[in-house]
């Protein structure tokens, strides 16, 4: 019987190996690779062979893979050993020969502290590996999702884009606990090309389409994804960057970010994630995740990927489109139907002045075929609660989601497109930010922004955000209150009427509805418009909080308060404690 090391970065390593075939292994004698040697060394699976030199061991590597058409692994100890592997990678990588090194180490805390055996193995030379991978030792779930993604990146490596030598470094703890009898099953992820047996969608299944930051799209994929839908039961699921205006398409944010209700549709047998970072936030439940990518890169986002498929988007949509004529879209129906009937409620709800009602008050007047920026993360927030009915194509910096450029990138947007007006809704904070793009000489009269000021940046002031442990003290230096001349009536109305720009304000409901119309308008103006709305901190905050409370069900309400008071109870720091002590 097979006995195992209780690391369990490891353990995680040993289960990927045999999962991706991996079983001759080269070991040099050391003290630092005893908890990985020792527990391969009682697996029949593995053909393990010894070489005292690194050197020498390194290019047998590189003879047993080139005639054995396998990757072939190796194992070395602490110090300089690894440095020996250099001449046989070096061969390795310019061969594109499958040769992974794995070497052992102590915790990487001790570079640089005068203890013997350490060195550092962080940075490595262009032309040795194809990917390094540091493998910690695991005390958290983060810590084990990140140690299983990265020995993942680093097993794919070996055979993509015409193979070569990857690199893992695996700290241990020099346990001498070999009682494990059974090895997890750690989480494998394949790649999948145009090349590759597909995978199949089990029938019955609930799919889900998740489209992140997308750029226009083609007719073709937006057939090929309704087709896909009408086929395998798929609902398609949108952020107001996501720019998909087929049939089946719905707004989750609005049913996933109740406080006190969790939707029975939000729970997918299968997720296909495409597109590119959301900032949406979306809490969605899925038991596998793909992702569809040209880049083919693991991009773990739902901590549940099992497929990435390295090609189009539509080659995707396409190849699972089969010859059957049966038509099933009764998943998208239910979440459509869930999403409007709680969209009606937002229209009775009382709402307080705010970013969240101007966006229901007007995310269905912007001119079909417009375009709109939104700033991170309050505005962007705010719109993606509210499906307008057109096609407004939808943008925002979600890239390196920072506040900085977002006024920046809406003139860029405008000089492309001078023909068609650009709607920029922006916070306080990102528009002072990026202020002096104001004065660039290209700005066009067709830019419209919709300026949100409430003098503080208001994220942290909200009733949800973990900085209200401060109360008060959250004013003095966590958030931005006080800055920016503190929501003074005439800094920006004198500022940009210098700079050529028609200036309007509202501070309340009847105001902006003066205005709303005007600002609306597809007609291109003489001049670019600044429209800047004066709200408070309170306001945001209890229009946040109240679209978050149109639905409650007794158990998730129930859930919740135990939660809550369990933290009162006891404290943030013991229910961190008792969370590792029960493990969840």
């Amino acid at each position: 019987m097979a006995k195992y090391t209780s690391e369990k970065n490891a353990l995680i390593l040993i289960s990927l190996l045999k999962q991706y075939g991996i079983r001759k292994i080269i070991v040099s004698p050391g003290a630092m690779n005893v908890s990985f040697v020792g527990s391969i060394q009682s697996d029949d699976y593995f053909q393990i062979y010894s070489c005292v030199d690194e050197r020498s061991a390194c290019y047998m590597a590189c003879g047993l893979a080139e005639e054995s058409g396998e990757p072939v692994a190796l194992s070395c100890t602490g110090a300089t050993a690894s440095r020996n592997y250099f001449p046989g990678l070096t061969e390795a990588y310019y061969r594109k020969l499958p040769i992974l090194a794995i070497t052992s180490a102590q915790f990487r805390g001790n570079v640089g502290h005068g203890i013997p055996q350490i060195i550092d193995r962080t940075v490595q030379p262009n032309d040795l590996v194809k990917f390094s991978a540091q493998i910690p030792t695991i005390n958290s779930k983060d810590d084990e999702w990140y140690c299983t993604i990265e020995i993942n990146k680093a097993l794919l490596a070996l055979t993509h884009e015409g193979g070569g030598p990857v690199h893992i470094n695996l700290v241990t703890e020099y346990s001498t606990d070999f009682d494990i009898t059974e090895l997890p099953i750690a989480r494998k992820i394949n790649r999948i090309t145009s090349n590759s047996v597909f995978p199949e969608i089990p029938s019955n299944s609930k799919v889900g389409i998740f489209v992140g930051n997308h750029s226009k799209w083609s007719k073709q994929l937006t057939s090929a994804v309704e087709s896909f839908c009408e086929k395998h039961n798929g609902v398609v699921l949108c952020d107001r960057t996501s720019n998909y205006f087929g049939k089946y398409k719905v707004f989750p944010n609005l049913i996933c970010d109740q406080d006190n209700y969790s939707s029975k549709n939000n729970d997918f047998d299968l997720l296909i994630h495409i597109g590119n970072i959301s900032g949406a936030y979306m809490k969605l439940n899925a038991k596998n995740v793909w992702r569809v990518n040209p880049d083919g890169k693991i991009v773990d986002t739902f901590k549940c990927l099992t497929n990435v498929f390295q090609m189009e988007e539509y080659d995707f949509f396409h190849h699972y489109q089969n010859n059957t004529n049966k038509k099933n879209t009764s998943f998208s129906q239910d979440w459509q139907k869930e999403f409007y009937d709680l969209q009606t409620k937002t229209v009775s709800c009382e709402l307080p002045f705010s970013n969240i009602w101007i966006a229901r008050e007007i995310h269905n007047k912007l001119p079909t075929e417009s375009i709109l920026h939104l700033g991170i993360l309050n505005s962007l927030r705010s719109w993606n609660y509210f499906d307008n009915q057109n096609t407004v194509y939808g943008y925002s910096n979600t890239g390196g989601f920072g506040i900085d450029g977002i006024t920046s990138t809406i003139i860029g947007a405008s000089l492309a497109n001078p023909k068609k007006n650009i709607y920029g809704i922006i916070g306080d904070l990102a528009f002072f930010y990026d202020l002096n793009a104001l004065g660039n000489r290209y700005i066009g009269n067709n830019i419209r922004l919709l300026l949100i000021n409430n003098g503080c940046g208001t994220e942290f002031h909200n009733y949800s955000h973990a900085a209200q442990v401060f109360g008060d003290k959250v004013s003095n230096y966590i958030a931005a209150n006080g800055h920016f001349g503190n929501q003074s009536i005439n800094l920006v109305k004198q500022f940009s009427e210098t700079l050529g720009f028609e200036y309007i304000s509202a501070s309340n409901i009847e105001e902006f509805k003066k205005y709303e119309d005007y600002f609306v308008s597809d007609k291109i103006y003489t001049k670019p418009v600044i429209f800047e709305i004066f709200t408070n901190s309170e306001s945001e905050s209890q229009a946040l909080k109240t679209i978050r409370s149109l639905e409650t069900s007794i158990k998730t309400k129930l859930k919740n308060d135990i939660k809550k008071n369990a933290k009162q109870i006891i404290g943030s720091s013991a229910k961190q404690k008792l969370k590792k002590i029960i493990g969840r």
